[in-house]
């Protein structure tokens, strides 16, 4: 069974204890590339990693005095360290710590949500393989267009995931990079090789520049590549709720034993998962553009996007987490009702053959305005539901002028409709 979603690993990723764990592994790794350079004793050095630990409890106390929650971090280290703490953050300035930790955190919940989209990918295939050939009404504007297959629904929702993970890890690219460049980003008081080490070890990359922060274009993308993906979930779950309305009930979302459906009306089976999943999704977009006006700051920085992003980037990164998983599980367990479909496609009559009686009537020699008024004229009569399009096209001297009876069978014949998925999938899932 898949699980329905895995919000305890992200929210370890966002926990207040692998925060600090991060700040102190970058603090640490400052430590050594200063002994390197010579700034600090070697003596000192092993003594601050020896001794260097934190307490969250103790750091939210210092922070209710400072107001500052690096001091407050760095004075908490400083307790438990002794003299030889004044080594520690040689140099550097706040977002030094906070901008490379949370590099180094967008890093950790990328990869999760990667394996989310991986496994989304395989879910989805698995679905479109089994339903290659299961014809369903395709449907523009809400009307019944021309007949497809279910398979090749699953097909489109499979490539797309695939470009959601393409998109994703531009993202994460581009958001493994740190800085330790000092208050204004020059390096005046630390040299460039303490970044080059840390970022090393981390596995980040030097920013080329930034001024007392990492630019927020960075974080931006991250955030508007989640959007993308939750818009891409609300695209899925909203076919879903439309094809189980009751008129149409080609697909249901799973509906659990015991489940109730409604406080009043024991008959209901809802699409609350998917309708749930719809919701979620506005608020990762409304997160994205909270994250585009985290680009625009005072000068060197100011710290306006800093309190933002304290709730938008966990809380996105969470929410695709578990739009991810639950969509996964709802795909998984989707009940499909074939017989339903095929009762949809030949509900009109025969309407949606129209473009084939169309086409054809052309190759025998019509214009395509005649051949479409005759069509047409056919069809809007077939939907007053005297007789259907078919009986009508067969009784019309016009096309019984130019098409035989064997012709005229051929034009609604479904399999016409079916000829080429074995292509597209041959082109989506290559091969």
């Amino acid at each position: 069974m898949i699980p329905r979603y895995s919000l305890p690993g992200m929210a370890d990723v966002w926990s207040e204890q692998n925060k600090f764990d991060k700040w102190l592994e970058i603090e640490i790794l400052a430590c050594q590339a200063q002994s390197e350079l010579g700034n600090i004793p070697h003596s000192a050095l092993l003594k601050i990693k020896r001794k260097a630990r934190f307490d969250v409890r103790r750091i939210e106390q210092i922070e209710e005095k400072t107001k500052h929650d690096v001091i407050a971090f760095l004075t908490n280290l400083s307790e438990n360290i002794g003299p030889d703490s004044k080594y520690v953050h040689l140099g550097m300035t706040s977002s030094d710590i906070l901008d490379t930790s949370l590099s180094v955190l967008m890093k950790e919940a990328g990869g999760i949500m990667s394996q989310d989209l991986h496994r989304l990918k395989d879910v989805l295939k698995r679905r479109a393989l089994k339903h290659k050939y299961t014809p369903i009404i395709g449907r523009t504007h809400g009307v019944h267009a021309e007949p497809t297959t279910l398979g090749l629904k699953f097909a489109l929702w499979y490539e797309e995931t695939k470009r959601n993970i393409d998109r994703l890890n531009r993202a994460i690219k581009n958001i493994s990079f740190g800085k330790l460049s000092g208050a204004v980003g020059n390096y005046a008081n630390i040299d460039p090789a303490v970044e080059k080490y840390v970022c090393r070890k981390l596995g980040l990359k030097p920013a080329p520049i930034s001024n007392q922060i990492l630019q927020r274009d960075r974080h931006a993308e991250y955030l508007t590549t989640l959007a993308i993906i939750a818009s891409s979930i609300e695209k899925f779950c909203t076919e879903i709720r439309n094809l189980q309305r009751t008129e149409i009930l080609e697909l249901e979302e799973p509906f659990t034993k015991g489940q109730k459906g409604s406080s009043a009306m024991p008959h209901k089976r809802n699409p609350i998962l998917c309708e749930r999943l719809c919701g979620m999704a506005r608020l990762v977009k409304s997160n994205a553009l909270a994250s585009l006006d985290n680009m625009v700051l005072w000068h060197e920085r100011d710290i306006s996007h800093s309190s933002v992003e304290r709730i938008i980037i966990p809380d996105s990164t969470i929410l695709v987490d578990y739009l991810l998983n639950k969509f996964i599980y709802i795909v998984s367990n989707l009940m499909v009702y074939p017989e339903n479909m095929r009762s949809n496609i030949h509900a009109s009559g025969g309407l949606v053959f129209s473009q084939r009686v169309l086409l054809l009537l052309v190759r025998k020699g019509y214009t395509r305005e005649t051949a479409y008024e005759i069509v047409q004229e056919n069809a809007m009569q077939a939907r007053q539901g005297k007789q259907s399009f078919r009986e009508l096209v067969s009784k019309d001297r016009r096309v019984k002028k130019c098409l035989s009876p064997k012709e005229i069978s051929g034009c609604f014949d479904l399999d016409y409709y079916l000829k080429r998925v074995d292509f597209i999938f041959r082109r989506v899932f290559r091969g």
